[in-house]
């Protein structure tokens, strides 16, 4: 019988369980002195220093995220372990629907009546159709592919970037270093989706804001470090930006004395944007680990050169 050890910081029962009616003939242990034998299968978040490093041989480690940077980070994962990045229906749903809500209220300047609510005035803008509008998307992968289809599905002007130039039907598709420029070039909006490598690292700076089209609406749902703060407070400042909406930082939770909190141009959700759901994410899981018990090659196993 094979383990599975799950090392989560919420909602551990409900991956339990969940474990134990997709896979009934393996061991689902929370703590490692539990396991009765070798430990195959590892799910993880963000395990604490040298956690992974006492578990012994894997045959694979599953994380619940994403991103990955802070496994690879961490210098702790084996060389020859397969790291399984998360990718499932539900995170892929729950980031479509968080940046079209999010750029559609924009879009329809929503937040400007909002305001003018507040102070009872009545102050109807010029609204533009979706075809007045171009967005661009970086990041054209598990999360990106869906957003953009939709965009273009809606009459929005989409371009898409990303490292190897994705072609998507309906959409203007960029790629690689030269690529970027002319993707992002007097854009409405700039939604970044990307993973972090260190080629994507502080990639959100100031040249890049510069490029926007004024007024811009710049959405991050990536990682916080794709991000210069300073670059986009002063974007702001200087009218350049008509918002920034932010759903991931450098530190998390975001310290209180952040600038972004106070700031008036910038729009805050707490990393919500694609939540792991341990229904979905544990039928992904299932199907990897039953597909490689039958000889199956895993599948969404991080390429560590490229980061993800």
């Amino acid at each position: 019988m094979k383990t599975i050890l799950i090392m989560l910081p919420a909602h551990v029962d409900d991956w339990v369980r969940l474990l134990k009616l997709g896979l009934p003939g393996h061991a689902v242990v929370t703590e490692v002195s539990a396991a009765e034998g070798p430990i195959s299968y590892a799910v993880v978040d963000k395990p604490s220093a040298k956690a992974i490093a006492t578990l012994g041989r894997l045959d694979a480690l599953f994380s619940v995220n994403a991103g990955i940077e802070a496994l690879l980070e961490s210098g702790e994962i084996p060389d020859g372990l397969p790291i399984v990045r998360m990718v499932d229906d539900g995170l892929a749903a729950g980031m479509l629907e968080w940046v079209l809500a999010q750029t559609l209220a924009w879009h329809r300047n929503l937040f400007h009546y909002q305001a003018a609510q507040r102070e009872r005035c009545w102050l109807p803008l010029q609204e533009k159709l979706a075809s007045e509008r171009t967005i661009c998307v970086l990041g054209v992968g598990q999360l990106g592919r869906p957003l953009v289809e939709q965009f273009a599905l809606l009459g929005f002007n989409t371009r898409a970037w990303s490292r190897s130039g994705t072609a998507v039907p309906g959409v203007a598709s960029f790629g690689g270093p030269h690529g970027l420029s002319p993707c992002v070039d007097d854009a409405d909006f700039l939604i970044n989706l990307l993973p972090l490598t260190p080629e994507t690292e502080n990639l959100l700076d100031a040249a890049l804001l510069r490029r926007l089209a004024p007024g811009a609406v710049l959405i991050n749902g990536g990682r916080g470090r794709h991000l210069v703060d300073e670059a986009v407070i002063e974007a702001l400042d200087e009218g350049r930006l008509r918002a920034a909406v932010l759903d991931v930082f450098r530190t998390e939770p975001l310290p209180a004395d952040h600038p972004f909190w106070s700031h008036p141009g910038i729009y805050l959700s707490p990393h919500v944007a694609a939540l792991t759901h341990p229904a979905s994410a544990v039928a992904s899981i299932v199907q990897n680990i039953r597909g490689f018990e039958s000889g199956i090659a895993l599948r969404h196993v991080v390429n560590r050169t490229r980061g993800y």
